[in-house]
């Protein structure tokens, strides 16, 4: 199925947006191991967190986390500290997606892990039991998912768990956020330098209610960047957010969309373009990648991007997915160093008709749908069901603020 996405001519709109998934998919685990009885309030809807809401309420030994990369990485480390014996498996790209450095982590402090089919990757075999912790070295360029998963059960570990990371760490807010989210829940931590240190400690039940996604709102700021004319309200946002997306804030202020705070959220205000080329190191706010690249194309702002090594590892190869979706619109992206991203102003010529892939990939979906707001008129995105892993309502919002939205039927050959 695709979606042919035709934009109004201004947009002025109210948008509820989801919950964050990486709060929610956080505040499950540590809600889980404060054997809390809250109810935890505004989680998200999206694939990932409900994918992780099943597995924990369930009384079964097998989880099919679908493409859910984090539930993955969240769940291998939480079920290893839970006697019994697991199972965990997902989509076939999921079993393309490298564990080995989580799997080898937890081995080291008392867990056993086993790979089903080939090693380093998912499905796997988890042996459930009291972990031991102690003293391990990471590399601090993987997934901050990784550290994520450790980070949380480390409490529960007999000697607790000192952590090293080397070299570079990317995506400090993520790990930022986690053990902020674990000092609400009353585990207190050390991080000085590149050492985390977590003693033995006990978890506490607390309410808790999730804050909006400030990923999600990034689209939002896209359409804001391409409308002629809009007035945009996200509601849900904070301003004094754990999030590290919510830098977005400072980069599309460069680009022309300043952001008003309002008890209810934010309100999107056009501004004026503030630089000619954006040069940005997107190490901590790898997500954000897809948006400010198309953002960045369609407002003829040449950029260089680094710090993007996570990307080739994500849902899809983000790098190489980029490079090959935006010479469909007729931009020539360079990657060099499996880091880096830029656009020197070259063009190409673009297809007549050209079709977004999504690579089942949520964020390709939805970086690419404000380009109907451009002078193309419309744009039109493959498989756009993938939206559900993330931000299930966009479809329905973006309705909801002027836009057409026409399901174009497959060709059979029946129809030929």
């Amino acid at each position: 199925m695709k979606y042919k996405i035709t934009a109004p001519t201004s947009i002025t709109t109210e948008v509820q947006l989801p919950a964050s998934k990486s709060i929610s998919n956080r505040v499950l685990v540590l809600h889980a191991l404060s054997y809390s009885a809250y109810d935890m309030e505004n989680l998200s809807a999206c694939d990932d967190t409900q994918v992780m809401l099943r597995a924990l309420d369930s009384d079964g030994t097998h989880f099919d986390i679908k493409a859910a990369g984090t539930a993955m990485r969240f769940l291998t480390a939480f079920l290893s500290k839970i006697v019994g014996e697991w199972t965990i498996t997902g989509t076939e790209r999921m079993k393309q997606r490298p564990i080995k450095i989580l799997v080898e982590a937890l081995n080291t402090l008392g867990a056993r892990i086993e790979y089903l089919e080939e090693a380093g990757y998912p499905p796997l075999k988890i042996f459930g039991s009291a972990l031991q912790g102690g003293e391990i070295s990471l590399n601090g360029g993987v997934s901050s998912q990784y550290i994520s998963a450790l980070l949380m059960v480390a409490p529960m570990m007999e000697k607790g768990l000192k952590l090293h990371l080397e070299g570079d760490i990317i995506s400090k807010p993520y790990i930022n956020l986690t053990l902020q989210l674990m000092k609400q829940f009353g585990v207190t931590s050390l991080w000085e330098g590149q050492t985390i240190e977590i003693a033995p400690q006990t978890y506490t039940p607390i309410p808790f209610k999730v804050e909006s996604d400030w990923s999600a709102a990034s689209y939002w700021y896209e359409a804001a960047l391409f409308a002629p004319t809009a007035e945009i309200e996200l509601l849900g946002l904070f301003k004094d957010s754990l999030q590290g997306d919510a830098h977005l804030v400072e980069l599309f202020a460069e680009l022309g969309v300043d952001t008003l705070f309002t008890p209810q959220g934010v309100k999107l205000i056009k501004g004026e373009k503030r630089c000619t080329q954006l040069d940005y190191n997107f190490v901590n706010e790898p997500d954000m990648a897809q948006t400010f690249v198309v953002a960045c194309l369609y407002s003829n702002t040449p950029f260089r991007f680094t710090g993007l090594q996570s990307l080739r590892i994500k849902e899809t190869d983000r790098i190489a997915a980029l490079q090959t979706e935006v010479r469909k619109l007729g931009y020539v992206l360079y990657d060099s160093e499996d880091s880096i991203l830029e656009w020197t102003g070259e063009r190409c010529t673009p297809e007549a008709s050209p079709v977004i892939d999504t690579y089942e990939d949520h964020r390709m979906a939805m970086a690419f749908a404000p380009i109907a707001l451009t002078e193309a008129g419309s744009t039109t995105i493959a498989e756009p069901s993938v939206v559900s892993k993330s931000y299930p309502t966009y479809w329905e919002d973006l309705k909801q603020a002027g836009f057409a939205i026409e399901v174009l039927r497959e060709t059979t050959n029946q129809d030929k």
